[in-house]
């Protein structure tokens, strides 16, 4: 497990298999991170991955800086369709002083893991 967390916050990119992993450690309590869906709405509702903590849209981004600066010093994890999306924030986070942060490079269309259809929308949780 270290060595999957090591190498995905380094670089700041994921595949499929290093998310499905974390998120079993996650439920083990071996891990903790936060799971970000930045698309929009329409999009989660349509198919999101399960154990998505957020839910920023890219559209609304600005709305949520001061909740990811609350969790700046957190892992977190971005996701979006494709990758483009969160490639973006992802640097812009970075600029930002965000270090413990990545990305599934593919998007949610490269993943392999569970997924839900119309799952409810996450709420915002209480900071540890």
């Amino acid at each position: 497990m270290q060595e999957i967390k090591e190498r995905v916050f380094s670089s700041g990119q994921m595949q499929s298999n290093d998310l499905e992993r974390l998120l079993n450690y996650r439920q083990e309590d071996k891990i903790d991170f936060k799971l970000i869906d930045i698309r929009e709405i329409y999009e989660y509702s349509d198919q999101s991955i399960d154990g998505t903590d957020l839910l920023y849209p890219t559209t609304l981004f600005h709305k949520y800086i001061d909740d990811l600066n609350a969790i700046k010093d957190e892992n977190i994890i971005l996701y979006c369709r494709t990758g483009n999306r969160t490639e973006q924030v992802l640097r812009i986070l970075k600029t930002m002083g965000f270090v413990n942060i990545a990305h599934l490079t593919l998007g949610i269309i490269s993943y392999r893991g569970k997924t839900s259809k119309n799952a409810k929308l996450p709420q915002k949780k209480e900071n540890k």
